[in-house]
C-alpha cells in the first residue's frame, strides 16, 4: 500500500480544546506520512504483537505528518509527529517512537506502554498524560507568549522552590512529569522532564508568564 497523501492544511484531531484546535490548524502543517501498516507482516515475524502494531497504526492515522512550531523546551520537540516500529520496554510493555528529532539529542520522543507521551534517555519519562496533553502544552505556550506582558524563566534548584500554593494544575495538559499551573494572573509551564530522564538538575526549568487578563488565562 502506498504512503498516504494528505492536504498540507492539518484538520486538528478530535479530543483537543478549542485553543488546541486552532494552533494545530492554524499554525501546523501536514506532510506525507508513511503507511507503516505495510510492515505488518514483517514486524509479526520479529515477534512484535500485532496489538502494538494496531496501537502505533491508530497514531500514525491521528498524528502522523504533523508539524508544529518549536517546543520551548526540548530543542523544539519532535520535527513530525510520527510513529515507527514498536520495541518491547526492559520494564515491560510496549512503546514507539512519537517523530524524529529537531536536532541530534541523548533522547527520542517515545509513546509508552500506556499511551504516554515522554523522553527515552537514561531512563523512561512520561511528560504528558497522552499526546494530546503534549499538543495542548505547546498550544498553551504560544498563546501565553502571546499575551503576558512578562515572561520570567526559572532555572535549576530555584524551580523546587516556587510557590504554587495559589495556582491550580491545567487539567488539559495532562501533565505527568510537565505541568502548566494557573493563578490569579499567571501561568507557570514547569519542565522537569530532562532533569529527570538525563538525572540533571541542572536542567530544571520553569517559565512564568505574567500580567494576564481572563482571555490570557484560559484562551479557550
Amino acid at each position: 500500500m502506498a504512503d498516504q497523501p494528505v492536504s498540507s492544511v492539518p484538520v486538528a484531531p478530535e479530543g483537543l480544546s478549542l485553543r488546541a484546535r486552532r494552533f494545530v490548524e492554524t499554525q501546523g502543517i501536514r506532510v506525507r506520512r508513511e503507511d507503516i501498516r505495510r510492515h505488518r507482516d514483517a514486524w509479526l515475524d520479529h515477534g512484535i504483537p500485532a496489538a502494538e502494531i494496531e496501537r502505533a497504526g491508530v497514531f500514525q492515522d491521528r498524528w502522523g505528518g504533523l508539524a508544529l512550531p518549536p517546543a520551548p523546551f526540548y530543542e523544539g520537540g519532535p520535527r513530525v509527529l510520527g510513529a515507527d516500529c514498536p520495541e518491547e520496554t526492559p520494564a515491560g510493555g510496549w512503546s514507539f517512537l512519537a517523530g524524529d528529532c529537531r536536532v541530534s539529542m541523548a533522547y527520542g520522543f517515545v509513546i509508552g506502554p500506556d499511551g504516554a507521551f515522554g523522553i527515552d534517555a537514561r531512563r523512561w519519562t512520561p511528560l504528558h498524560g497522552s499526546t494530546e496533553g503534549w499538543v495542548e502544552s505547546l498550544a498553551l505556550a504560544d498563546h501565553a507568549r502571546r499575551w503576558a506582558t512578562t515572561v520570567t524563566r526559572v532555572t535549576g534548584r530555584a524551580v523546587d522552590v516556587l510557590d504554587l500554593g495559589a495556582f491550580e494544575p491545567v487539567p488539559e495538559v495532562q501533565g505527568v512529569t510537565d505541568s502548566w499551573w494557573r493563578g490569579e494572573d499567571s501561568l507557570i509551564a514547569v519542565y522537569r522532564g530532562e532533569a529527570v530522564a538525563l538525572d540533571a538538575p541542572q536542567c530544571l526549568e520553569a517559565l512564568v508568564y505574567g500580567g494576564l487578563d481572563a482571555w490570557g488565562l484560559h484562551g479557550g
